[in-house]
């Protein structure tokens, strides 16, 4: 009786803190991840790699990424949510490496720092089916750094059918194709360019409690993808409020962009809906303790006029219905106001359009229902005219920003956020 009242507790332990979204003990966190979407046929990879009816045929890739946090085990997701019907990914061999010169971007690797990555307890290949993610087995003792970069390649023999493939065209990192079994190379140098990445969709590290607080989430579309960053320069707005965290001697939080380009609130577009994508990109992620949605630029922007004013509503119903599954797992979410799109030419700033965003934007300041409001609208906007972005932030589409207005948003998080809900918020709220 005595075990089984222990074996009880340990169970019902053990749910309170999946339910709460904590752990007791290690656990692994993300320290890297990307939002996987279908790649549009523009975005697909060049020729030979995309055939006439299959991709990757005999293909090695070589992408770096960003890690955010520091760790002594990792492991890989590897993605094939989008390949067509009965499309199965053959993934036959797959790296880890330091970049040289711990660039990203680069083609070439530190050879001593080489490690293969198995599957399913010591496999070399997997075969993932249209749909699915794959996880890695555990890779030991590599000692990732925060702000550190890491190379991943993949060699695909079989290639894969059709046309339909994950990937996440907005990486703002270059890529490397190049045929055959090139995985252990030093150097790819005869490799195509491609500034996207392909396959993997994220990083986790295994951390101590005590080092670690979890990870911030960024839900979001173009501009917290990046768009206006510099290519290689890990410079959004994501990257730079990393580098404040980090000058803390090491938050503890890693910092999770879970953004693309175009994304909406309420429709699907490039990529899924940001209403639908809360349990795969957030909720099913391990050791997530806060979020940022910063999302509805694009439903105002791209609604027809005759339904601007039930868009509004319909995207205060939609953050309404994301605090509440966040809160249900014991999240805190923040709020982030709607940047300015107005400007000469920008179909975006249309009158009605603005009316929308300024209401929006005063119920995400004065609802109380976010546990806190980020105000990017009033870092970045131009104090004589406040429909636009500054000019010096500006990237000429009126819309996006450049690294120094990214920098600008990450300075108006406030930092003492993350220490005020470190443990956490009820799920009644």
């Amino acid at each position: 009786m005595a075990i089984l009242r222990g074996f009880l507790l340990g169970l019902g332990l053990a749910l309170t803190g999946v339910v709460n979204g904590h752990d007791d003990g290690d656990h692994w966190v993300d320290l890297w991840a990307s939002m996987p979407q279908e790649v549009e046929p523009h975005n697909l990879p060049p020729a030979p790699f995309t055939g006439d009816d299959s991709i990757y045929t005999n293909t090695t890739i070589r992408q770096t990424i960003h890690l955010t946090q520091p760790a002594p085990h990792i492991r890989l997701s590897l993605s094939n949510e989008f390949g067509g019907p009965g499309a199965d990914l053959h993934i036959s061999a797959v790296t880890i490496a330091l970049p040289l010169n711990g660039t990203a971007g680069s083609s070439a690797i530190q050879a001593q720092t080489l490690r293969e990555v198995t599957f399913s307890r010591g496999s070399r290949s997997f075969t993932i089916p249209n749909g699915a993610v794959a996880i890695s087995d555990p890779i030991k003792n590599v000692d990732v750094k925060a702000e550190s970069n890491l190379a991943v390649t993949i060699y695909i023999q079989q290639g894969q059918q059709g046309k339909r493939i994950s990937g996440h065209p907005g990486s703002r990192t270059s890529s490397w194709f190049v045929n055959g079994d090139q995985t252990k190379s030093t150097d790819l140098t005869e490799a195509v360019r491609v500034d996207r990445w392909f396959v993997i969709s994220a990083v986790e590290g295994w951390v101590e409690k005590k080092k670690t607080r979890g990870s911030l989430v960024i839900v979001g579309d173009s501009i917290t993808d990046g768009r206006g960053s510099t290519t290689n320069g890990n410079d959004r707005w994501p990257d730079q409020l990393l580098k404040r965290l980090e000058k803390q001697r090491g938050s503890g939080i890693s910092v999770i962009n879970q953004a693309a380009g175009g994304n909406r609130i309420l429709a699907d577009g490039l990529g899924p809906n940001a209403l639908g994508r809360i349990g795969r990109d957030v909720l099913a992620h391990n050791g997530v303790k806060y979020v940022i949605v910063f999302e509805g630029v694009n439903d105002l922007g791209t609604a027809a006029e005759a339904d601007l004013v039930k868009t509004g509503d319909r995207l205060i119903q939609a953050y309404e219905q994301i605090i509440a599954r966040l809160h249900g797992r014991g999240i805190a979410v923040f709020g982030a106001t709607i940047t300015p799109m107005s400007g000469p030419g920008q179909a975006y700033g249309e009158p009605k359009r603005e009316e929308q965003r300024v209401r929006v934007n005063r119920w995400i300041r004065t609802s109380g229902r976010f546990d806190a409001v980020i105000d990017f609208d009033k870092a970045v906007r131009d104090p004589k005219n406040e429909t636009r972005l500054r000019p010096e932030y500006d990237t000429g589409d009126y819309l996006h920003l450049n690294p120094t207005g990214y920098k600008a948003m990450a300075e108006a998080v406030d930092l003492r956020l993350f220490e005020k809900f470190k443990d956490g918020v009820s799920s009644i709220v």
